[in-house]
């Protein structure tokens, strides 16, 4: 990993609409496009989230299939990192159907946290739920960290998964 350099892209998140910025892509087909545009300009990684028809944020494994096949396709070197946010979802069912998909990584924030309008609740128990479904099925954490406490817990959970 010497001298390499990693760019991770997130081209949707889970908070833009269309009636905010019309270039945030919203379907199955821009979200690809927009990341298959970005991985021509040397992106590395990209942290995907789905949206339903209505635009909304989606933890739909069959929506986040479309997307990772699409990605894959023209991407073929890009390591894939699908969302396993709670922001809307609080079930463990939900939240963790991409990993089923086998993306490269998957997210894992490692503590709730307030938003402007909502908050992402991720106790404990659902963290390590994720993390040990994410083992069980070959996919990476990518540890989100907002502050130094989730680092700290972090480092907890390496050391307990790696040990």
């Amino acid at each position: 990993m010497k001298n390499q350099i990693l760019i991770n892209f997130c081209p949707t998140g889970m908070v833009p609409q269309k009636s905010i910025t019309p270039h945030v892509p919203i379907s199955p087909q821009e979200i690809i496009e927009q990341t298959h545009e970005a991985y021509e300009l040397g992106i590395t990684i990209a942290h995907l989230h789905a949206r339903d028809e209505e635009g909304t944020p989606t933890y739909k494994k069959t929506t986040y299939r479309d997307i990772f096949e699409g990605v894959r396709k023209h991407c073929p070197k890009l390591i894939i990192c699908g969302s396993s946010s709670g922001r809307n979802f609080s079930e463990f069912e939900k939240r963790s159907e991409v990993i089923e998909l086998q993306p490269d990584m998957c997210s894992l924030t490692l503590s709730s946290l307030n938003f402007l309008k909502q908050a992402s609740v991720n106790d404990p128990d659902m963290i390590i739920a994720l993390a040990e479904k994410m083992v069980d099925n070959g996919v990476v954490p990518e540890l989100e960290c907002f502050d130094l406490g989730m680092i700290n817990y972090g480092k907890y959970l390496i050391k307990t998964f790696m040990n």
